[in-house]
């Protein structure tokens, strides 16, 4: 079996830092010894853009927030399944990511980055969120492994309360929150029913062909 090959680091704005780890054409992006995903493990995260776009696809010229580049997945599957006139605004925190995608992983990326529907924001998803009113048809969240900051702390005002009123307010009417997780939250499903969003607790296999373990995507509609 190859072995893994560390081919760059980068710090995490407020703290940590992520290692992308190659194995043949596998890649790898891992915080500590928590792997933050794999090139081979991509269909909640591609879940994540179809099922939100399935409950806005009424909405027209259609304006998409995702939180979180990483490896790209979420971002292609929406660009699959949006129409030409929609946009796509995608907030990484980590400039290094974006290097990647544009580097060693830009095969993986397939020129998604060039659509001309795509605009590249790196900066804080909670702070440009908390700053658009009505802007977004749908926010994804994919930025941790769940509804907590194990990114990085200050995460975890996105999952709060106050967080997600915040995203309530940049939805459009009618909007979807979706937000990623490894596991289920009953904790976080409680918070948004408490801030008014209509709830779908959804398990998805990681894998494209239905296996490999289950995650979870919240879809909350405003």
């Amino acid at each position: 079996m190859l072995p893994w090959i560390q081919l760059d680091t980068a710090k995490i704005p407020g703290g940590g830092e992520l290692r992308l780890k190659s194995r043949g054409t596998e890649f790898s992006i891992m915080l500590g010894t928590n792997e933050l995903m794999n090139s081979r493990l991509s269909g909640s995260e591609e879940a994540l853009a179809t099922l939100a776009f399935e409950r806005i696809a009424t909405h027209k010229r259609p304006h998409i927030l995702i939180g979180g580049l990483g490896m790209g997945f979420t971002l292609r599957a929406a660009l699959a399944v949006l129409p030409q006139d929609a946009k796509v605004t995608v907030a990484e925190l980590v400039p290094a990511v974006v290097d990647w995608a544009r580097g060693p992983m830009a095969e993986i990326y397939a020129g998604s980055l060039d659509d001309p529907r795509v605009t590249i924001h790196v900066g804080d998803v909670g702070a440009l969120i908390a700053k658009s009113k009505g802007q977004f048809d749908a926010i994804l969240l994919d930025v941790d492994n769940g509804p907590d900051g194990l990114t990085r702390e200050a995460n975890d005002g996105l999952y709060s309360h106050d967080g997600i009123r915040k995203s309530k307010s940049a939805l459009t009417r009618g909007g979807v929150l979706g937000v990623w997780s490894q596991g289920p939250d009953p904790y976080f499903t409680r918070r948004l029913k408490d801030c008014g969003y209509g709830v779908e607790e959804i398990p998805v296999r990681a894998g494209r062909t239905g296996r490999g373990k289950k995650h979870v995507i919240w879809m909350a509609k405003s």
